[in-house]
């Protein structure tokens, strides 16, 4: 039974590494090369040439959302300021949002995030979420008609819209676009937002004429680029929506690129856009009309990505007026902001726009206390270590049990001894000895693995919530570490500093890393040295990998960890000290300076 147990802890420590190294040890290099490439994008976005395509996508049959309009073919501005001052525009001024609205088409194509930049620096530029179409990242929301002869041309890509003079865009200030067709029919947007990320488009169309007409709503969320570092599966990054019976669909670009077009059902709620890490741009369209929701990749000319509805058609008497109504988000993916939308708009699933994974029973509840810890003590560093404490707490009876169990186990090792020497030539008889030892002592001898195994749940969670939360994004602790999210940016490789270059990724080791390796060294030399010269490498070699490892870890994980371990040293020795039991760290640590002495000749 001892070797069993021996061999379970083996295995699931073996697992554990393996586990972690491969589900997590590449993902914060990806986000390394990610965010530096989101940066060069930034900085060199003019610097290369596009080629537009001469019109537009060819509609459905029966008529349907158009395809995008991509600009005058040409050169592409020197800068993101050139396209925007290309054309007649309405200011956008938030407390959150600042950018314009585009006339032609009456785009929202220039969104810039105002509590957010691209790096820790706060002097750094901000985050510029929506962008142009003739610009190579190309990203903005439509809204337009889809008519017909009766109707005449009705509002779409190319539609220039009149405003109102000196007209800006505020929280308190709606602004209203007007456009009057050849054949009577008068188009009054009124455009509205609040202080966060959610506009508001009401759409009225008032038929002068002498006949109904008919024409159809749609909404179009296009970009013209995609993240050019792919995304693991820990996130989610691509189309996205909650619409029919089927609820949400989440659609890759590696997908769409091959599929060109999902359709799910028509549905009569929902909505569906395209999402980031940690923004997004989603459509919600009216209720009123059962609409079309459609995902699709159009390969003609400039390759583009597209989430977009069709809504039914609605009629409109002679001298009487239409109105739908449709809400766009554009911004970042603060989880209170979505949960309120969600709750204050009566919006099908809105909090699925954020990926909390299929443990969302364990991310969720996970962020819910970091975050209202955080709100007490106004560090999100904090708010991990006491969330560590907590969970300790929770997992207390369980790790306390397991504790006492491994206590009488060292007590009870000269018994075993003693058996081993009895039965050395009978493996069945040792086997039922320990069996009995272990009924009449009360002994669990896979207590071990407990405390081992219930992190793995924990861990994961805390990392799940610290890769796609944007709260946690540029959420310093204290001293060097700017950034939970991030790895540590010291490394020992080169002298945390002092030494003018920048160490591998896989050799970046920085001080919180080293701190979690010692803390796990001391916590697996609290427990003796197992007889078995396999498995004793493998717990000596543990810290090391451990260390490595975590090293490209987020800083608010490595935190955590090397937190519960001194949290799980000090649990184990008051435990182990009440139960008698001898606490091997300082024997063992001393054993390692001690000379072996040399095999007899």
């Amino acid at each position: 039974m001892e070797n069993n147990r021996n061999f379970l802890i083996t295995i699931a420590l073996s697992v554990l590494i393996l586990t972690l190294w491969q589900v997590f040890y590449m993902n914060p290099r990806v986000e390394k090369e990610r965010e530096t490439a989101r940066i060069e994008q930034q900085r060199v976005e003019a610097q290369k040439q596009t080629q537009p395509s001469s019109g537009e996508v060819p509609a459905a049959p029966q008529g349907g959302v158009p395809g995008s309009n991509t600009g005058t073919a040409g050169a592409v501005p020197e800068s993101r300021e050139q396209a925007v001052a290309a054309s007649q525009r309405v200011k956008i001024d938030t407390p959150s949002i600042g950018g314009s609205i585009n006339l032609t088409g009456a785009r929202i194509d220039d969104v810039l995030l105002k509590d957010y930049h691209l790096t820790v620096d706060k002097n750094s530029p901000n985050i510029d979420l929506l962008n142009p179409s003739v610009l190579p990242n190309g990203y903005y929301a439509e809204i337009g008609f889809v008519g017909n002869a009766e109707t005449g041309s009705v509002p779409g890509p190319d539609t220039v819209w009149t405003a109102e003079p000196n007209a800006v865009l505020t929280p308190t200030t709606p602004v209203t676009l007007t456009y009057t067709n050849d054949k009577g029919l008068t188009f009054k947007r009124t455009i509205s937002i609040d202080a966060n990320y959610m506009f508001t488009v009401t759409d009225t169309v008032t038929n002068s004429g002498s006949a109904p007409v008919s024409l159809s709503n749609y909404g179009r969320v296009i970009r013209f680029d995609k993240p050019l570092v792919a995304s693991t599966y820990v996130l989610f990054e691509g189309l996205i929506g909650v619409t029919g019976k089927e609820g949400l669909h989440e659609v890759k670009y590696s997908q769409i690129e091959k599929d060109k077009q999902v359709v799910p059902g028509k549905s009569d709620d929902g909505w569906l856009g395209i999402t980031d890490k940690y923004w997004a741009v989603a459509m919600v369209p009216s209720s009123k009309q059962s609409f079309q929701p459609r995902f699709s990749y159009f390969d003609d000319g400039r390759p583009r990505f597209q989430s977009d509805f069709m809504s039914d058609p609605m009629t409109v008497a002679p001298g009487q007026s239409g109105t739908v109504e449709t809400l766009v988000f554009a911004g970042a993916k603060e989880v209170a902001k979505i949960n309120a939308y969600e709750k204050d708009l009566n919006i099908r699933q809105f909090d699925l726009l954020i990926d909390w994974g299929w443990f969302y029973f364990i991310t969720k509840p996970m962020f819910w206390l970091i975050d209202n810890l955080y709100k007490l003590l106004g560090n999100f560093g904090l708010a991990i270590l006491a969330t560590t404490v907590l969970v300790k707490a929770i997992f207390f009876p369980l790790a306390n049990k397991s504790y006492k169990s491994m206590a009488k186990m060292k007590m009870v090792q000269p018994r075993m001894l003693e058996i081993r020497e009895k039965y050395a030539d009978d493996k069945m008889k040792q086997q039922q000895a320990m069996m009995e030892l272990y009924k009449t002592e009360k002994i669990n001898p896979l207590a071990g693995c407990w405390p081992v195994l219930i992190q793995i749940p924990v861990f994961f969670a805390l990392y799940k919530v610290l890769y796609i939360t944007i709260e946690m994004r540029h959420a310093p602790f204290f001293g060097w570490i700017q950034d939970l999210a991030a790895p540590d940016p010291t490394s020992l490789v080169n002298l945390f500093g002092l030494l003018p270059f920048a160490a591998p990724t896989f050799l970046h080791i920085g001080v919180w890393p080293l701190i979690m390796g010692v803390t796990m060294f001391l916590q697996m030399r609290m427990n003796p040295t197992p007889p078995d010269p396999t498995q004793a490498m493998i717990f000596n070699w543990m810290p090391v990998i451990f260390t490595f490892m975590l090293g490209s870890f987020p800083a608010g994980l490595v935190i955590y960890w090397a937190w519960n371990n001194t949290l799980s040293i000090i649990q184990q020795s008051v435990i182990m000290k009440r139960q008698g039991a001898k606490i091997e760290l300082w024997g063992n640590l001393a054993g390692m300076f001690k000379k072996k002495p040399k095999p007899a000749e």
